[in-house]
């Protein structure tokens, strides 16, 4: 495996879409794109003078230069004439996240020859695609991919605008494994991951941000801390590299202890926690539908999970003794939570989705209880019309937890939801990054506090792994990470008449496409070399299926298992394929 080194930094240039006067007389230019990184200026004039240039994320309602959101921030370089005829500017040692910037003192006309925009990030290479036949999907991915661009600059950051750029470990431990498939993120995150454990205070709590600025103290909240070991698990499945769980072993069990050592018999209900960031707050609520999930439930949760991961960990490095006290603990973490959060029925204390969401991704309910519990999530789903209330730590697996137990028409309901709270509505509103805020621009074009308003922030795009593993169905097997074997089970649905994604694996290629053609399903598969894959074909029965004009059952090279609900099951080496199902 190739060293832990630091990617250097890749640059990629736009040039100019528009040039404009603003109502207030401001001097403006679009590029088009929220990204992160400097702007190049040609200018010519005397020694002498000068030129200011101020960069913005969006213009307000009324189309002017908009920079409340920055803070304290000034975003604002400014140059300084030396009048020898053409000359170029370049900041070094800084970047800016912008769509737009402000000029002051061009001299003459500026044309759009004078200027260029280089986006910067960390020489990631790209892995993953998507795609599919709804317009404002494709943008979403596209916001993404670019959100993952212009916050994984060095380090992680929750946003690239205003005065913070911090690392932020919530942020990036729930956006780990969308970032996993659009880009090669091994070596990013596995250095990282190093300063994570670097920063670790010594009784195990993991501070808020990394590097840690923010001094001792800081640290220690459930969903955020949990990046040491989310994160870690996430890249062996992705890579099937074990070096990253030895290097970071010990990180995991120590933040599992700090919080075995801050609980109360195996119940975690101390401490400062953010709970479910920024969830859904409507400013009328007369009939308290304010979706406010208890931040001990929450962390309850992210107590168990992170000791299923370290379990999960202690197996594949052979730690048998840890692998059975771990193991006695998650049993006594999950009693605790069931006694002091869930009535004999299985509902629980805080009846928010964000609540079910992780008590039924985490297993955190007896197996009798999950099915109606799961009805209760769908349910709420529904009461609000279709749209979710989840925050930063519920959002990344409501659509997983919905398809896990039978609702998937109900996960695509909410991602094809268009209006507030969805992921669709800041794309209808021109978002070309993912927000902060599900409304960081509201609905009359006016916008959220300033005090806190990002329109690059990534944590939300984490639903794009939800469209790459359900969707197009492309997926892990934990028993053989790294795509050593796949599982792959489309979902077809949503109004979608197509979606393709593949992605570059270790092993080489694999991708999933399938198309509505008249009455048939057609799905493309290409598995790589020295790999095998499990391939749930959404069909009635094998006699429906044709694999290259072939009955499906003498089909070269395939095993057919039989059904499993929906979908015939079968096994498939490496290889191009092409089933033709008539529905």
């Amino acid at each position: 495996m190739a060293a832990y080194n630091e990617p250097v930094r890749k640059r990629e240039s736009f040039k100019p879409i528009k040039i404009f006067k603003t109502p207030k007389g401001e001097q403006v230019v679009d590029f088009g794109q929220n990204l992160v990184g400097l702007v190049e200026l040609t200018v010519s004039g005397k020694a002498g003078d000068s030129v200011k240039m101020y960069h913005a994320e969006v213009l307000d309602k009324a189309g002017n230069f908009y920079i409340d959101n920055l803070r304290d921030a000034k975003q604002l370089n400014v140059y300084v004439l030396k009048g020898s005829g053409s000359e170029k500017f370049e900041p070094h040692f800084t970047f800016q996240g912008f769509r737009y910037i402000k000029l002051e003192g061009f001299p003459g006309e500026l044309k759009p020859e004078n200027l260029n925009a280089v986006a910067m990030y960390s020489d990631m290479r790209p892995t993953g695609s998507f795609s599919s036949s709804n317009k404002l999907i494709n943008q979403l991915q596209h916001n993404i991919e670019w959100g993952q661009r212009g916050n994984f600059l060095d380090v992680p950051t929750d946003c690239p605008q205003r005065d913070e750029r911090l690392g932020w470990t919530g942020d990036a431990q729930v956006f780990s494994r969308t970032a996993a498939f659009n880009m090669h993120v091994h070596n990013f995150f596995a250095k990282w991951l190093r300063d994570v454990e670097a920063d670790q205070d010594a009784n195990g709590s993991v501070p808020f941000v990394v590097p840690n600025v923010l001094g001792r103290n800081s640290g220690g909240s459930a969903g955020w801390a949990d990046a040491a070991t989310i994160i870690p698990w996430n890249m062996y499945l992705a890579y099937g590299d074990t070096m990253i769980l030895q290097t970071q072993y010990n990180s995991m069990k120590n933040w599992v202890e700090f919080m075995r050592k801050a609980s109360t018999n195996n119940l975690w209900n101390r401490g400062f926690h953010f709970g479910d960031w920024l969830f859904y707050r409507p400013f009328d609520d007369n009939d308290g539908r304010s979706a406010v999930t208890d931040k001990y439930l929450i962390a309850q949760c992210f107590f168990a999970h992170s000791t299923q991961l370290l379990i999960n960990t202690a197996k594949v490095l052979g730690k048998t003794e840890d692998v059975n006290s771990y193991t006695e603990l998650l049993k006594n973490v999950k009693d605790a939570f069931m006694k002091e959060y869930m009535t004999s029925t299985g509902r629980l204390v805080s009846g928010t989705q964000t609540a079910y969401v992780l008590a039924l991704n985490f297993d955190m309910l007896p197996e009798n209880l999950r099915k109606q519990s799961a009805e209760r999530l769908a349910q709420n789903v529904r009461d609000y019309g279709n749209h979710l209330t989840t925050g930063f730590l519920g959002t990344p697996y409501l659509c997983h937890v919905l398809t896990r137990f039978g609702y998937t028409d109900d996960a695509y309901k909410l991602l094809m939801q268009e209006t507030y709270p969805s992921w669709l509505y800041p794309v209808k509103m021109g978002a070309t990054t993912i927000w902060e805020r599900w409304d960081g621009q509201k609905p009359d074009s006016t916008f959220q506090t300033p005090g806190m308003n990002s329109f690059n922030h990534y944590a939300y795009g984490a639903i794009g792994d939800w469209m790459y593993r359900v969707v197009a169905g492309i997926d892990t097997e934990e028993s053989a990470p790294g795509y050593r074997r796949i599982k792959i089970q489309p979902h077809i649905g949503g109004g979608l008449t197509n979606a393709t994604a593949s992605l570059q694996t270790y092993y080489g290629l694999v991708s999933s496409g399938w198309k509505k053609q008249d009455n048939q399903l057609v799905w493309e598969v290409e598995i790589p070399a020295n790999t095998t894959a499990t391939l749930y074909i959404p069909a009635k029965s094998a006699e429906s299926v044709k694999e290259n004009n072939a009955a499906l059952s003498s089909a070269n090279g395939i095993k057919v298992n039989g059904m499993e609900g929906a979908y015939v099951v079968v096994e498939a080496g490496s290889g191009k394929y092409q089933f033709v199902v008539t529905q």
